[in-house]
């Protein structure tokens, strides 16, 4: 059976290091998965967005139609991320990851069989499921990885996972121009393309469930049988997501990332049609460069957890969440920046400086989120992620309301740099601070001691 036993054995500790091209570890093995898993969901859930110029043709949709269908593939994310989180607490990320992805399949087979407007949006409703994936990732290195590098492991694999929207963009008319080019019609082949994504998230999960184990010590279910208390409380549920609830921070990070995550969502969700409809690009040319901003994520994400592990250790909690505060103002900026934006040479510069700006601001936000209540770490990571799509849906409605796509993203960029008054809105006890330095100082020293007694130099990245 999928999950009869646990893939691995125990090893210990949370890792206080990354070793980048070591799979030895269940921490590493669990890094890599996890960010490759997300990747492929991310993909799948914006596989349909640059094709959306040829839907719209087919089905002849209305521009809020449009809207509709953007709104829909992030709305269902705010509650299947609320579910989510404490699902982890009580069944762990493996077998969590491993059912939201072959469950998460079977919409995005779905879209190519659509025929009307309305079943092609209830297919787009329930992919947006698939973004729960982030709350899972980000659960899963929060409890593989020690206070030292925690941050720079949850921004690393975010961002590689989020690049596979940027994936979807470049990527996608390609293999619809692969399709075409075989005689076929457009109107199948764009349907044809979308077995692609599905497929891999049923590859994907098979991985999942093979390679991974909940924590450093093993099988949460199993651990939890034996009566050995985890990180996320002892028994998860209900409970961890009321005790998230009752967490001011929490909602203050939320509302940070919905107004970086969530801007994020809406431009992979509207980029494509951006370009074409205001400077007349072709579907190829308008997906590439609509894919430079996803393609951010390969490195501004990580940029943004790295960022944020150094300046802690220099000026601890409060430092991460004053580097917060100064990339949601610089994301502000830069959104205003693009929405005046008048030649595609001036588009897609604003667009790389914002889109710079708010993966890193990503980072920056599950930087913070570890050290908000590690009692209850699925209920925050799950309240926070639900966040980023309350403010994709937002984003949404806002741009329906408005005349433009230009004005929506002046709008945006002024309650982005407004938001940013969240992030240094939190603060931390003094009892708090002391409790977490304890944690890094004894990361620290275990990492010595393991670099002391190596009989070699470690092969690493930079990235610890």
């Amino acid at each position: 059976m999928l999950f009869s036993s646990p893939t691995v054995n125990a090893t210990g500790p949370k890792a206080n290091r990354i070793d980048l091209f070591s799979f030895s570890t269940p921490q590493m093995r669990a890094f890599h998965v996890t960010w490759l898993a997300f990747f492929v969901c991310f993909f799948a859930w914006f596989a349909a967005a640059p094709l959306m110029p040829l839907i719209r043709a087919e089905f002849g949709l209305t521009k809020d139609q449009i809207a509709n269908i953007n709104i829909a593939s992030v709305a269902v994310t705010i509650l299947v991320r609320l579910i989510i989180g404490p699902l982890c607490d009580k069944y762990g990320p493996r077998r969590t990851y491993t059912w939201l992805l072959l469950v998460g399949a079977l919409p995005v087979f779905g879209l190519a069989f659509a025929k009307s407007y309305e079943v092609f949006l209830f297919f787009r409703l329930c992919i947006g499921a698939i973004g729960a994936s982030f709350v899972i990732t980000q659960y899963h290195t929060s409890v593989m990885f020690a206070p030292n590098v925690v941050g720079t492991a949850n921004a690393t694999v975010g961002g590689w996972g989020n690049a596979g929207g940027g994936a979807a963009q470049s990527l996608m008319p390609l293999v619809v121009a692969a399709v075409l080019s075989l005689g076929v019609e457009q109107a199948f082949g764009w349907r044809v393309a979308m077995f692609v994504p599905g497929v891999a998230m049923v590859v994907m999960a098979f991985v999942y469930a093979r390679y991974t184990q909940d924590t450093p010590q093993g099988d949460i279910v199993d651990l939890r049988a034996r009566g050995i208390q985890i990180e996320g409380g002892k028994k998860g549920g209900m409970a961890i997501f009321l005790q998230a609830c009752r967490n001011y921070r929490v909602w203050m990070l939320a509302a940070t990332y919905g107004a970086c995550f969530g801007v994020e969502i809406f431009i992979h969700n509207i980029a494509a049609s951006y370009y074409v409809d205001r400077f007349g690009l072709s579907i190829a040319n308008a997906g590439f460069a609509a894919g430079i901003f996803g393609a951010l994520a390969l490195f501004a994400r990580a940029l943004g957890g790295i960022a944020s592990d150094r300046i802690a250790a220099r000026r601890g909690l409060d430092g991460r969440t004053l580097l917060l505060f100064g990339l949601m103002l610089g994301e502000g900026i830069g959104l205003v920046l693009f929405s005046k934006a008048d030649s595609v040479a001036l588009a897609i510069g604003a667009m790389a400086l914002f889109g710079l700006f708010t993966h890193m601001a990503c980072g920056a936000t599950y930087a913070v989120m570890p050290f908000v209540d590690r009692k209850a770490l699925g209920g925050v990571a799950g309240l926070i992620g639900a966040g980023g799509n309350i403010g994709a849906v937002a984003a949404g409605f806002l741009n329906k309301a408005t005349d433009t796509p230009q004005q929506t993203l002046l709008i945006l960029g002024l309650i982005v740099a407004g938001t940013s008054l969240c992030a240094i809105s939190v603060r931390f006890s003094a009892q708090h601070k002391s409790a977490e330095q304890k944690l890094l100082d004894a990361a620290l020293a275990m990492r010595r001691t393991e670099t002391d007694l190596a009989p070699a130099p470690r092969a690493t990245t930079g990235l610890a």
